[in-house]
């Protein structure tokens, strides 16, 4: 067994013509176009480019941004902080986010909404409501984001940084406060049940950077109580060095024995100099520039590989998303995998490698007397050619065969 069969499958096409005749002899031409791993990274500026209104010279970098954002991935993340979706109640950003959801979704990519509950970046009109509302609030905010946008984005954190929410004191803030009065568990069942009845088909996370023993009891916790949690959300904002294969090895099998699967959902390798290891809070290390260096994007390659590499090969592990897609953005930080101009990093190109190289198929076989062919590759959704004519098809866990009819 290879390396990587855990990610592949084989299925046996049968090719046809317009009249449903089999086509004995002829080549065929098989190319992977979109995995079904996961790769993604956060793309929050594709609201600025779809914007009429953003100025030619932002524009002009943007589009630089999305040429190369769109050679590597098929996942994006958008936000719904709701101290940014929402600043004034009932006024929020959902026509520019729909917009950049729609057009994901119209490139073939899936779409996560980042996060639906969460004390940080929270509506600060919401502290003058009481727990009970702020409870009301939530649920109304979740029905109604979750259903202006259902299908479009078919992934959701529903409720983000739970272990350390009840105890959180670097800012005042209303769902703190909520989490204190219904405890860890109930807060999650209620926001949870309120996505999944609103949309039944969305893939549901719980998300934290917390990954010790607590975040597993929490997820024991819930789902002994119902909670419905499809994924296991795991952050890796590594600012101070690379976590090392042990620590990483740790995490998965800390989390692997619930038998969901793992999205590894912020990770972030800097390329410049690494925070220093005594700050304990990221969000503390301010510094006027933190520039990339060519060492550091040399370690930042690197350390990506290693971590990627790892989590590929954990069959449990469904997704991977690069945080900051170009420097500066997170803490200032030079985190992306483009620099500020949208010139390429070595992360970059590593990166391509992967999942354009590596890690993809192109096949080229032939259909025998009874126009029959076995492609086997990397699963995911292929583009198929026979006689100048094309197709696509799936390549996925438990399809054995199917029937391309050509046009």
């Amino acid at each position: 067994m290879s390396r990587w069969e855990h990610r592949k499958s084989g299925c046996e096409l049968t090719i046809r013509d317009a009249q449903g005749r089999p086509m004995p002899g002829r080549k065929v031409k098989a190319e992977l176009k979109r995995h079904e791993f996961l790769f993604g990274c956060g793309i929050f500026w594709l609201q600025d480019l779809l914007d009429p209104a953003t100025p030619p010279k932002r524009r002009e970098l943007l589009e630089k941004y999305w040429e190369a954002w769109s050679e590597l991935f098929n996942y994006g993340t958008l936000p719904f902080y709701q101290g940014q979706y929402e600043p004034v109640e009932g006024q929020t950003r959902e026509e520019k986010t729909l917009r950049a959801a729609k057009y994901l979704s119209q490139q073939g990519c899936a779409v996560k909404g980042h996060p639906l509950c969460w004390h940080t970046v929270s509506a600060k009109w919401l502290l003058e409501k009481s727990d009970e509302e702020v409870l009301q609030n939530q649920l109304a905010r979740i029905r109604r984001e979750v259903g202006a946008f259902k299908g479009y984005i078919t992934l959701w954190d529903v409720i983000n940084e739970v272990v350390i929410m009840p105890v959180f004191d670097k800012e005042d803030n209303a769902i703190t406060r909520l989490c204190q009065k219904l405890g860890r568990v109930e807060l999650v069942k209620r926001v949870f049940d309120m996505a999944r009845a609103t949309d039944p088909g969305a893939t549901l996370l719980l998300n934290d950077f917390n990954t010790s023993e607590s975040y597993r009891q929490l997820i024991e916790d819930c789902l002994d109580a119902g909670v419905s949690i499809d994924v296991i959300g795991i952050q890796s904002h590594q600012h101070q060095g690379f976590w090392g294969l042990e620590k990483l090895n740790e995490v998965l099998e800390r989390f692997e024995g619930f038998g969901l699967p793992m999205h590894f959902t912020e990770n972030t390798f800097v390329s410049g100099d690494l925070m220093p290891a005594h700050i304990v809070d990221l969000n503390d290390w301010q510094v006027p520039e933190w520039p990339t260096t060519p060492e550091g994007e040399e370690r930042q390659a690197r350390d990506l590989m290693a971590m990627l590499d790892t989590l590929f090969d954990h069959p449990q592990v469904e997704a991977f998303t690069n945080w900051d897609f170009t420097d500066g953005a997170w803490l200032g930080a030079p985190a992306g995998l483009l620099r500020k101009d949208g010139s390429r990093k070595p992360g970059f190109e590593a990166l391509k490698q992967r999942i354009r190289g590596d890690w993809s198929t192109s096949a080229e076989v032939m259909t025998d007397e009874n126009g029959k062919c076995r492609i086997e590759g990397f699963r995911g959704a292929y583009e198929l050619i026979c006689d100048g004519r094309k197709a696509e098809f799936t390549l996925s866990k438990d399809c054995a065969a199917q029937d391309m009819t050509l046009g």
